[in-house]
């Protein structure tokens, strides 16, 4: 675009999941599981998860352009908060710079997410509902990823015989 602007909105967004906080969070932590949920596969994808460590992948939308994700990690409490900021590019034009904190309640024997995100849209490449909703997906995948890795515990549980 050759506009120049901001947009500063903040989004969040709840889930609830079926899995102690202590796994929600290692979802987060853990690099495979993470590749998992949001779908790196066959893409570049980094992830050092420490205070002062960094996430980056890149790969291709569905559209042909490429997009990059580059994270620093400013604050983790386990298993309780991460804090971190990133910026989004696509086609090399940074479309967004934002500050997001991922919240981890323990609920009724399970976990209540809360995903907050302070962003600064950049020269209209993206809205705020796009972010919301893309977010939103990747929460879903979060969601069932723990469910999945549930049954695969539960099944070794039993010794692998089919229920």
């Amino acid at each position: 675009m050759s506009e120049r602007s901001v947009e500063h909105v903040t989004l969040v967004i709840e889930r609830s999941y079926p899995a102690s906080p202590e796994r929600a969070f290692a979802a987060w932590a853990d690099a495979d599981a993470k590749a998992r949920w949001i779908g790196a596969s066959g893409e570049e994808f980094e992830l050092d998860f420490r205070v002062g460590g960094r996430e980056h992948h890149r790969g291709s939308l569905p559209d042909g352009r490429l997009y990059a994700f580059q994270a620093i990690y400013h604050d983790i409490v386990r298993p309780r908060r991460i804090v971190y900021t990133y910026e989004m590019l696509i086609d090399r034009a940074r479309i967004s710079v934002s500050l997001a904190t991922a919240d981890f309640r323990p609920e009724r024997g399970g976990t209540r997410l809360v995903f907050t995100e302070q962003g600064a849209f950049l020269d209209g490449h993206e809205t705020p509902a796009r972010r919301d909703q893309g977010m939103g997906g990747l929460l879903d995948a979060l969601g069932k990823e723990l469910q999945s890795e549930q049954a695969a515990t539960q099944h070794a549980r039993r010794g692998g015989a089919s229920a």
